[in-house]
């Protein structure tokens, strides 16, 4: 892959993710500050992300994988989500927001696998090449969230004069120039046959459910939906739970996340070659515990410390098992069915897990809400982190070694 190819793909992935950043993280934030959503509310509008996710692989493996090339499919995607942004930033109410989001998600969830169909269709050696691609989709995520507290929206006095809204405009802009420039990256056509009769299974992608006749993927992708349920409470929780104990620029200091997952995305590979996928998923599984039990008892003054560590652990969390699971995905799916096995990991990860993670993280968050309208964090960060434990005891147990495609 020459230099013009990796720096059109780095920016793909940079534009990608800073969309998604612009607004994912403070989403909670801002619909109980300036659309006065309740938990119950917050929980709903995270949960079309799953709704998008469950929808993604069908959508993906019918028009990427059968008929139409992938970079076409995410600009026209872009460019009508870039609309859909620009209407929940005029919204005033969660009523009027939500239907909005719900048609976003669901057009954007599939992009995921979108531009990881395109980047490795560009690959000889994805274990090698992918992590310094992807590393530029975290430097968006970080670029978004420091923009975010730059312009001091996510401050006490930003949330009090509604300023919040403004990163739905930022994402919108963002996801117009990707849009456009979707066009520009390089082909990739359709790699299943489009000739003779068409099989229902085919069209839907679920030809890609073959997968899980390996005992070893089908554990894998268990793993991967119930991991899920705990990393729906980071994501529902980790911005409220910040501003409501009182930690200045929130926002920022969350995109620390993100910079730790810039130098573990770049560890990665030299980590797969000395440990392996199995051990390389279970240190991920393990950091998502640890950073739950920083989080119960981490605050804003002298225990701070605690809640940046859980914070920076976050690069261990998601890069050992998403990313890494995205690898191992593609070492799996051969040429024909890429983007439908790209999709399925999607509709496993951000569709189930996710679905059954909001739910549960909403259930809790609502009961440990007290009269005054605070939460008892330390309760609700407690359970993610049994749940972690229990998700490792049971990979470890079932999970066999397995040697793919490493960097040499």
């Amino acid at each position: 892959m020459n230099l013009a190819t990796k720096s059109r793909l780095s920016l793909m992935m940079f534009l990608e993710f800073f969309v998604w950043g612009s607004w994912y993280v403070t989403m909670g934030t801002f619909l109980g500050s300036n659309l006065m959503a309740k938990d119950q509310d917050i929980s709903l509008a995270f949960s079309t992300q799953s709704f998008g996710a469950i929808i993604a692989p069908f959508i993906v493996g019918l028009i990427a994988d059968r008929y139409f090339h992938a970079q076409r499919i995410l600009g026209v995607i872009h460019l009508i989500g870039a609309g859909l942004m620009y209407m929940m930033y005029s919204s005033t109410d969660f009523d009027g927001f939500f239907p909005f989001l719900l048609a976003y998600m669901i057009l954007f969830m599939p992009t995921l696998a979108l531009v990881n169909s395109i980047s490795f269709n560009q690959m000889k050696n994805p274990a090698k090449e992918f992590s310094v691609i992807r590393v530029w989709g975290t430097v968006g995520w970080i670029a978004a969230g420091l923009l975010i507290s730059f312009f001091a929206w996510d401050s006490q006095e930003g949330l009090k004069e509604g300023l919040l809204r403004h990163t739905w405009l930022m994402a919108a802009l963002v996801s117009l120039v990707l849009g456009v420039f979707s066009f520009t990256l390089p082909h990739t056509p359709p790699q299943a046959k489009t000739g003779g009769k068409i099989k229902i299974s085919e069209i839907l992608g679920l030809d890609a459910l073959a997968l899980l006749k390996h005992k070893n993927f089908a554990i894998f992708f268990i793993s991967s939906i119930l991991i899920c349920i705990p990393l729906a409470f980071y994501y529902q929780n980790v911005s409220p739970f910040l501003t409501e104990i009182g930690v200045e620029n929130s926002t920022g200091k969350i995109a620390l996340g993100q910079v730790s997952e810039v130098l573990f995305l770049l560890a990665l590979p030299i980590f797969f070659t000395r440990f392996g996928i199995k051990k390389t998923l279970i240190v991920a599984m393990l950091a998502w515990a640890i950073r739950y039990v920083f989080f119960a008892f981490g605050n804003a003054d002298e225990g701070v410390w605690m809640l940046l560590i859980g914070i920076l652990l976050h690069g261990v969390c998601y890069d050992f098992f998403f990313v890494s699971g995205q690898i191992y995905t593609d070492s799996h799916a051969g040429t024909k069915f890429k983007s439908s096995a790209q999709g399925l990991i999607t509709l496993a990860t951000y569709g189930i897990g996710m679905l059954i993670g909001f739910w549960v993280a909403g259930l809790v968050s609502n009961n440990f809400l007290n009269a005054a309208g605070n939460h008892d964090w330390k309760s609700i960060w407690l359970i993610p982190s049994g749940i972690s434990v229990l998700v490792l005891l049971f990979f470890i147990t079932l999970f066999k070694k397995e040697k793919i495609n490493s960097p040499q």
